[in-house]
């Protein structure tokens, strides 16, 4: 009776912990969009350079910091600056489109990101992909191709995101290590680079840190926090609930990003969209479908 308690008190706090990451990575566009008068390249150099600050203290106070037996290891040394060079785009691109009014685009990149995560799975990894899974990933092509063909534009933005994150999921499951341990690699090997765009700044008179508001200020520092917080959380959830419930709570984040781009900040959203849109939601259906079925749910 107990372990079945104990079950389902892990369950419970899987899904919380799980459902509030999505909910802050899809609320995410209001923090953005409130240091929007900084150039996006300079606000990634700030969540780069605060991440890494705020990880380091984080892994200090909990005495698992093992910088130098990550790095002593060839394979997990060079899978890190592959998985900081795909983070540090992904999050790039996520900071620009929402500061340059395409948070619509960008939401559906993250809904395309979990259909693409299981055909990368089949073509690196070798992975078996059923029936549905075939169906899903076409359904998600079908979306970007409908609406590159009646809007006249390619999705790049949306494209760019999925690929981004998806990469950056393969190669984080195939290197053994700890969440926050990889992130602080991560963004120490993006950290130069991250200074040099601050600090280049601040010379030709164009730094936003301390030239702008106390306000400004202290949201360019606290990048860090809202951009480790959530993957902590993630990977707190993530060990207490089946990938069947992760595949369902991941759909929170891209839903607020395209209410709020929609209804907030008053993107454009056509019949294309709307046609595109449900073509991609069908796909994530099946796919969910798949991985319920896959879960014995």
């Amino acid at each position: 009776m107990q372990d079945v308690t104990r079950q389902n008190t892990r369950r419970r706090q899987g899904i919380i912990y799980t459902a509030v990451a999505f909910f802050a990575w899809g609320v995410l566009p209001f923090y953005w969009k409130a240091v929007g008068q900084v150039p996006a390249l300079e606000i990634l150099a700030h969540r780069i350079l605060w991440s890494f600050a705020f990880i380091t203290v984080v892994l200090a106070i909990q005495k698992k910091v093992a910088v130098r037996r990550l790095l002593h290891d060839r394979s997990k040394r060079r899978a890190l600056l592959i998985t900081s060079c795909l983070i540090g785009l992904n999050w790039f691109m996520y900071v620009y489109a929402v500061n340059s009014e395409r948070i619509v685009e960008a939401s559906m990149g993250y809904y395309i990101n979990p259909i693409l995560s299981v055909f990368l799975g089949i073509i690196i990894l070798k992975e078996r992909l059923n029936l549905l899974q075939v169906v899903a990933f076409l359904f998600a092509c079908a979306g970007v191709f409908y609406l590159t063909l009646d809007y006249g534009r390619f999705p790049w933005i949306s494209v760019v995101l999925a690929c981004a994150f998806a990469l950056y999921g393969l190669f984080k499951k195939t290197t053994d290590v700890e969440s926050l341990s990889g992130l602080m690699i991560e963004t120490m090997f993006l950290s130069p680079v991250a200074a040099f765009i601050i600090i280049y700044q601040a010379l030709v008179g164009r730094g936003a840190l301390l030239n702008a508001s106390v306000g400004s200020d202290l949201l360019l520092i606290g990048a860090g926090v809202v951009t480790t917080m959530p993957l902590y959380w993630f990977a707190q959830g993530t060990k207490r609930i089946r990938l069947s419930s992760v595949g369902f709570l991941q759909y929170i984040a891209p839903s607020l990003m395209l209410l709020i781009g929609v209804f907030v900040y008053h993107e454009v959203f056509t019949s294309a969209h709307l046609i595109s849109f449900g073509l991609v939601w069908c796909g994530l259906a099946l796919y969910t479908i798949s991985l319920m079925r896959g879960a014995g749910a």
